[in-house]
Parts: structure tokens; C-alpha cells; sequence
């Protein structure tokens, strides 16, 4: 007769309480049906066959149901625990096996599920691109990316050490400052310079300033002749002559500024584009460059700026990346929304990342499935072997149930069967 155990209700599974109390509910109704068929034989027991020859088919109907039942109880139970809490030879079959189902359960995945045919085929009839594009399309998606990438970006600045990154940072910039040679970027920087006339408007501004600070400091630049002037010159005399040479110098200035061919423009380009040649081709032009490059470099104000580099290039970049509005959230944003729209619309982009994606996916099922296999094994391993069973039991319990209910039925009408066949023979 089915234990006490068949009925005990397991709705206090962590697991999944509800498949608990549905799997207690198929117990119940299929214990119910055997004690229904118990409680019909021993009233055919107690009428006796006198009372007319119905009895002796609902006897027998009942006796089967009977049967059935309890066999396809202990079939049943003798999967996840000894019936009866007897130790019955090939029962208890899940606790016992425990280990070589997880090993197994692993290597079906593994040969049947993680393989690059299966994966192949299955990424085949998926439109990747078409469904990332999608995802990153949708309205206030690439505002949370890239909200979510300045907080990971945030985040990992965070765990990086500064006193140990900030030198390090200092010594590759100026490692990198002092091997590159600087005659050669300087030439080519002037020779940008030339070549864009840029080098006229920085003269024509240099005097336009010089001009401009002359007449500021007019007082000054006459009170200072005054004092260099011997005391028998008359005010008058130093008058006379600095107004000269003071609107000489001006007028000198203005006619440079104004004329783009003049003498001192042509000779000031023909020594820069001199001086471009000779930073290419002179050593020793080459040379003074590269002193004061070095000079420049350990001066301690230099020094004190490489060594904060880092904590400026970080500070700057995680204060954007925090900011919704920054200039650099901005550009994320459009990015993703760009990468959206190729995604969904540009062949090329779209058959590169199908194909990658297929090329990954094998490349990670090929390279990880026995790692997902054994992690398969190694955890049922580490199971207990009663939560294990109750755990598959909670799963397939409650379809394992319809095995009782169905030998119950299927049992009775093979008994009624078998019954009127032998009454039909005798």
C-alpha cells in the first residue's frame, strides 16, 4: 500500500513551491483513486457474489485498479527513494546514480546541444544584426547604454590605483617625449604653418600688438628718454625727436600690417622656410632643438604637469561620462544610434556581423563546452542526494503522477477484461 511519504506535501521547497503543492495535488488524487478502488473491493468482499453477478466484475475491475496502482507506485517511487523506507534492491535509483546522471545530463548537452553544426544552424535563421539593431533602436535605449557605459567607466576608474597609475602615466609620456626627435616635428609644424600663410597672420598680429602697446606705454617710453637725455637739452628738443622716431616706428609697423608683399614679409618667409631646411638637414640645428627639449622637459613645472596627467585625463573623462548633457555622452549616444541604423539597413555591416557572430559562437561552443559539460557534472556532484531527488521529482513528479492515475484506470479495465473473457471461456 503507498507510504505516508506519497501524500506528505512539499510545498516547503525553496525550490518552486508551487510545482510543490501541484505535485502534492496529483499525489493526492492519484492515492485517492487507489483507495476508491480499495474501498469498492472490500464493499464486492463484504456483498459476496450471492448478490448477483455484477459483484464478480466490479470485483475484479476493482482488483486490478488495484494492482495497477500500487505497481506503478513503487515504479515511480523507486525512482527518487526506497518504497517503504525498505532497502529493495534497484530502488532509490536517482540518489544512488546521482553523480552518473549529472556526468551524463552534462555530456548530452554537451554532444547534442553545444556544437557548432547546431549552433551554425540555429544563428543561420536568426537575423543577428537585424535584431541588435533593433534593441539598441528602441526609444531611450542608447541613453541608458550610454548612461550604464560612464558608470562602468566610473566604476573601473575607481578600482584603479592612482599613486601607482599616475607615475606610470608620467614616465610613458616623458619616455615617449624624450625618444621622439624634435627637429622633425618642428619642421613640420612650421612647414604647415608656412604653407597655410599662417605665418603672415601671426606677424600681422604681432604687430597690430606691437603697434597697440606702443601707443599704451607712449608716456612711459617719452618719461624714459627724458631721464636718458642730458639735463642742458631743452623738454622741447626730446619732444621733437621722440615724436619722430615714435611716428616713424608706427607708421613702419602700419606699413608692414598693410602691405602682404613687403620687403620684411618676403624676408621673414625665406628665413622661416631656411630655418625648416636646416631643422632637416643641420645636426646642429638639429641638436640645440633637441637641448632645449630636454631643458624644457626637466624643468619642474614641466615635470609637475606630466605627473598629472592621469589624475586631469581621468577626472575630466568620468566627470563626462557622469554628465547627461556633456559633449562626450552625446557623441555615445549618436554612436549607438548610428550603429543601430547600419545594422539594420547597410549590407555590408549586416553580413559582417552575422558572420562574425556565427564565427564566435561556434569558436565559443567549441572552446567552453566541455567546460559547461563538467560544470553540469561538478554541480549535481555537489548536491545533496535528497534535494537532488527532490528537485528532478519537483520537475517530472507531477507527469510521473499520471503513471499512478493511469495504472490505476488502464490496470481496472484490463481486470474487467480479463474477468469477462474467463466467464465467456468457463
Amino acid at each position: 500500500m503507498p507510504g505516508p511519504e506519497l501524500t506528505a506535501p512539499l510545498a516547503e521547497s525553496l525550490d518552486d513551491p508551487q510545482r510543490a503543492r501541484d505535485l502534492a495535488k496529483m499525489k493526492r488524487l492519484a492515492t485517492g483513486l487507489f483507495v476508491l478502488a480499495a474501498v469498492v473491493f472490500l464493499g464486492c468482499v463484504l456483498l459476496g457474489e450471492e448478490t448477483g453477478a455484477w459483484v464478480g466484475y466490479v470485483r475484479a475491475t476493482a482488483e486490478a485498479s488495484m494492482v495497477g496502482a500500487l505497481a506503478d507506485w513503487f515504479a515511480v517511487t523507486a525512482l527518487f527513494r526506497h518504497p517503504m523506507r525498505l532497502p529493495i534492491p534497484h530502488t532509490a535509483i536517482i540518489p544512488r546514480k546521482k553523480d552518473q546522471i549529472g556526468a551524463s545530463l552534462g555530456t548530452f548537452v554537451q554532444e547534442n546541444f553545444l556544437t557548432r553544426a547546431v549552433v551554425d544552424e540555429r544563428l543561420a535563421a536568426v537575423d543577428v544584426p537585424g535584431r541588435l539593431g533593433a534593441f539598441l533602436e528602441s526609444p531611450g535605449r542608447a541613453e541608458r547604454l550610454a548612461g550604464d557605459a560612464g558608470a562602468a567607466l566610473g566604476a573601473l576608474t575607481d578600482l584603479l590605483k592612482d599613486d601607482e597609475l599616475q607615475p606610470a602615466v608620467a614616465a610613458l609620456v616623458d619616455r615617449k617625449l624624450r625618444d621622439t626627435p624634435a627637429a622633425p616635428a618642428v619642421a613640420r609644424g612650421i612647414e604647415l604653418v608656412v604653407e597655410g600663410d599662417r605665418h603672415q597672420e601671426v606677424l600681422s598680429a604681432g604687430l597690430t600688438g606691437l603697434a597697440n602697446f606702443l601707443s599704451d606705454n607712449r608716456l612711459v617710453f617719452r618719461a624714459r628718454l627724458g631721464d636718458a637725455s642730458p639735463a642742458w637739452v631743452p623738454d622741447w628738443v626730446d619732444d621733437r625727436v621722440f615724436d619722430r622716431v615714435f611716428d616713424l616706428l608706427q607708421g613702419f609697423l602700419a606699413e608692414v600690417g598693410a602691405d602682404s608683399r613687403h620687403e620684411l614679409r618676403r624676408s621673414y618667409d625665406k628665413r622661416l622656410r631656411a630655418y625648416v631646411h636646416a631643422l632637416r638637414t643641420d645636426p646642429a640645428t638639429a641638436a640645440r632643438v633637441e637641448r632645449f627639449k630636454e631643458e624644457l622637459l626637466d624643468h619642474p613645472a614641466v615635470r609637475t604637469w606630466s605627473g598629472s596627467l592621469w589624475s586631469t585625463a581621468k577626472t575630466a573623462v568620468v566627470t563626462a561620462a557622469a554628465d547627461p548633457d556633456s559633449e562626450l555622452r552625446t557623441r555615445v549616444v549618436r554612436l549607438i544610434r548610428h550603429a543601430a541604423r547600419l545594422l539594420q539597413t547597410d549590407p555590408t555591416i549586416r553580413e559582417l556581423v552575422q558572420r562574425q557572430s556565427q564565427r564566435a559562437a561556434g569558436y565559443a561552443v567549441e572552446r567552453f563546452a566541455g567546460d559547461v559539460a563538467d560544470l553540469v557534472g561538478t554541480t549535481v556532484a555537489r548536491w545533496d542526494t535528497e534535494e537532488t531527488s527532490r528537485r528532478i521529482e519537483l520537475q517530472v513528479g507531477r507527469d510521473l503522477q499520471w503513471i499512478r492515475v493511469n495504472g490505476t484506470v488502464v490496470g481496472g479495465l484490463a481486470g474487467l477484461v480479463i474477468y469477462t473473457v474467463a466467464q465467456l471461456l468457463s
